[in-house]
């Protein structure tokens, strides 16, 4: 297994290896530190970004060793993306030892801050297109049985889209508010993460708002789809040694299908609750109805796979 790992995307592991670093970091700095900015300690955003960066990195620098044509621009994208995410990251977790705002902070006189936001802008701009660049290298070519194919195409293409939902989020307009950092000193905010209450959060473990609408639900949902559907198309995989229906190459792609469309009305219902300043676990009966819709849209699918396996059986 090292030796496989050691044939990954280098740059791409160094990135996610100092990411797993940080989240240890960050787990410590709850324990030992008090301070905390919007009634939620500093260190949450920093072991936040460290994990779904490290998680994501890590998917890529498996991803990009898998592929057969265009394989040194493949690299060099993966090498732009790790050193965008690492400089973003790094920017976070300084602005979070020094106990403020690390997004939309307008403290543009203070150096730091002033370097922090160009990171995010630039960073943020660069990890998008370089995403969306391996996107389309990734839909030009195939590396692998046809259910991994689907499933990394697919979860690449989502996975776009919920990186590219920050910036919808901050276009959308809230208003200019003055709050406290974990020092006491005020700061002018000039955006924020949700819809109905831009400074919300609450939600056990992953801190996203309880009392509105919050983006960071439907850019988790995307951002993390392609990991989900290649767990699920190694999971079949494994199973085919037991279940010999799943021995087919067409029923495995066809079921993973099925749930890359369930993933995407998913991210459809969770980015439409938000846009409506709706908090995640607080859900109307339209919200309601539109879950419902996407759970039985998709286990009908997956039964009439299954029902019909013997015809996809090549």
């Amino acid at each position: 297994m090292y030796r496989a790992w050691q044939q990954w995307h280098r740059p791409l592991m160094a990135s996610a290896a100092l990411m797993l670093g940080l989240v240890a970091v960050a787990v410590v700095g709850l324990i030992v530190d008090d301070r905390v900015l919007l009634g939620e300690s500093v260190w949450v955003k920093p072991l936040k970004f460290a994990f779904a960066f490290g998680l994501h990195c890590a998917t890529l620098a498996w991803l990009l060793t898998h592929l057969r044509k265009a394989k040194r621009f493949g690299w060099w994208l993966g090498t732009v993306f790790a050193v965008a995410a690492a400089v973003e990251v790094a920017a976070i977790t300084v602005q979070a030892a020094r106990g403020t705002f690390s997004h939309f902070n307008s403290d543009l006189a203070d150096p730091v801050t002033r370097a922090a936001t160009q990171a995010f802008t630039n960073g943020v701009a660069a990890l998008l297109l370089v995403q969306v660049a391996i996107a389309v290298l990734v839909l030009c070519q195939r590396a692998g049985d046809r259910a991994l194919v689907r499933a990394v195409r697919a979860g690449v293409a989502l996975a776009v889209v919920g990186m590219a939902l920050p910036v919808f989020w901050m276009a959308t307009e809230i208003n200019e508010r003055t709050v406290l950092d974990a020092n006491g000193e005020p700061v002018v905010m000039y955006q924020g993460h949700g819809i109905g209450d831009p400074d919300g959060h609450g939600m056990p473990i992953t801190h996203w708002s309880v009392t509105g609408g919050d983006f960071r639900v439907p850019h988790f949902v995307g951002l993390h789809a392609l990991q989900v559907l290649l767990l699920l198309a190694a999971a079949l995989t494994a199973l085919a040694g037991r279940v010999a229906w799943l021995r087919a190459e067409g029923v495995r792609a066809r079921l993973v299908g099925v749930a890359a469309l369930g993933w995407t009305g998913l991210l459809a219902v969770v980015t439409w609750q938000a846009g409506r300043g709706q908090s995640l676990i607080h859900p109307d009966a339209a919200t309601g109805a539109a879950f419902a819709a996407v759970v039985l849209v998709t286990a009908g699918a997956a039964w009439a796979t299954i029902a019909r396996r013997p015809e996809l059986v090549r």
